[in-house]
């Protein structure tokens, strides 16, 4: 306990001194020290704050970059969804121009096939397989070809719009997500320091696993881009394949139509020319049987003006055989008498046989008759049918126009024919 309570140490002058400096140069090795943190850390934040800045500005740079190629590929997407809805709605009118071709080639095609049914009512030797109906056979074969080819033309039309539609989807959704980037990124972009919405956010320094690289970003837009001008190209293709079949049908159509119309007007001027000369013939054989009739009863008249002298000549021979003894004799009154009786009766003969030649060439020119006029009603009765039922049938044909080729678009001249 004594010990403790003894007073401290006391030093020497020299330890003071000595111990005065140490803290000197420890105070200012302290003091160096931490002048020299300040200015590292001073160098250090400025060099962060610049730092900084420059990797903000180079990640505005980067976003500015970003928003001019999304803005870019988006104009691109833009420009193609236009050109392909144009495309689109050609084809569409293509469509309704087809439609409208097929129904309208169904009238000409019922027309001819009835005029082939009402051609088949001919009778007779009129019944031939004429000019007329090989061209009408030609047409409704002709008729059903384009219907077939039109058809086909229609499927590749209505095939080429679904693809169009799906190519435009495709652009319409691309540009969606891009409109939505550039939202994003536009946002992204106007974003500073000072900005009241800014906040710390966990674990957003990572990769999504749906991402995708620049260069199948790049590749993605490229191939809608393309896709769509394919689908384009192919639109313009199949819209001049259309103008070129409508242009191309309807001149074939017109064609025929009039080789058809011309084989009509030639046919019935045929047989109008026949049934003229049949009629002529008929004036003529008619005219020989009123001839002939009267030849008839001028044969009957002279057949029967003989039988005055025939009996006559039979009562002189009757009477003169009744002479009594030899003035029974064989003069030449006698002679005279059987002779003249001999010639009657000859000459009866000869009228009878002439008359029997008479009647039959009449009965042959009654036959003839008969046939002529026959004959004369198949050719009236093939003259109504052509010009009476066919030809005017044929004349609700709609002409189409030679130089429209987009009339079947518009419809076709209601007041106009084939």
């Amino acid at each position: 306990m004594a010990k403790l309570l003894q007073p401290p140490p006391k030093f020497l002058p020299s330890q003071w001194h000595i111990a005065n400096k140490n803290q000197y140069h420890k105070a200012e090795a302290e003091r160096s020290r931490s002048e020299r943190l300040v200015a590292e850390s001073q160098r250090l934040v400025d060099e962060i704050e610049k730092t900084t800045r420059k990797s903000q500005s180079d990640v505005n740079k980067k976003l500015e970059q970003r928003l001019e190629e999304v803005r870019f590929w988006k104009k691109e997407l833009d420009d193609k969804l236009e050109q392909l809805v144009y495309a689109t709605e050609d084809l569409l009118a293509c469509k309704t121009r087809l439609e409208k071709a097929l129904e309208s080639l169904k009238e000409p095609l019922h027309i001819t096939q009835t005029c082939l049914e009402y051609r088949e009512k001919r009778v007779g030797i009129d019944l031939v397989h004429d000019e007329v109906e090989q061209e009408l056979i030609k047409e409704a074969e002709m008729i059903r070809r384009v219907m077939a080819l039109l058809t086909r033309t229609l499927e590749e039309t209505t095939e080429q719009i679904r693809l169009n539609r799906s190519a435009k989807y495709n652009l319409e959704k691309d540009l969606k997500d891009k409109f939505m980037a550039l939202t994003i990124d536009d946002i992204c972009f106007s974003l500073n320091n000072n900005s009241p919405n800014i906040r710390y956010s966990e674990n957003v320094v990572r990769v999504e696993p749906n991402s995708v690289s620049l260069e199948d970003w790049l590749d993605f837009s490229n191939n809608n881009v393309e896709k769509a001008d394919k689908q384009r190209n192919d639109s313009l293709t199949l819209k001049a394949l259309v103008d070129r079949v409508l242009s191309q049908t309807v001149h074939d159509l017109r064609k025929q139509c009039d080789v058809v119309d011309t084989a009509f007007k030639n046919g019935l001027k045929e047989t109008k020319h026949a049934r003229d000369k049949l009629a002529v013939h008929l004036a003529k054989v008619m005219e020989e049987i009123a001839s002939q009739e009267k030849n008839v009863a001028v044969l009957e008249k002279a057949i029967l003006d003989q039988e005055g002298p025939a009996k006559v000549a039979h009562t002189r021979l009757e009477t003169r055989t009744h002479r009594p003894n030899v003035e029974l004799c064989r003069d030449m009154a006698q002679y005279r008498l059987i002779k003249e009786v001999n010639e009657i009766t000859h000459n009866i003969a000869r009228l009878k046989e002439t008359l029997a030649q008479v009647q039959m060439e009449l009965k042959g020119l009654n036959r003839r008759q008969l046939a002529l006029q026959e004959e004369i009603q198949v050719k009236e009765n093939t003259i109504y049918i052509d010009e009476v039922l066919c030809m005017h049938i044929r004349k609700s044909i709609p002409l189409w126009d030679r130089d429209d080729h987009g009339e079947w678009a518009r419809g076709l001249h209601p007041d106009t024919v084939c």
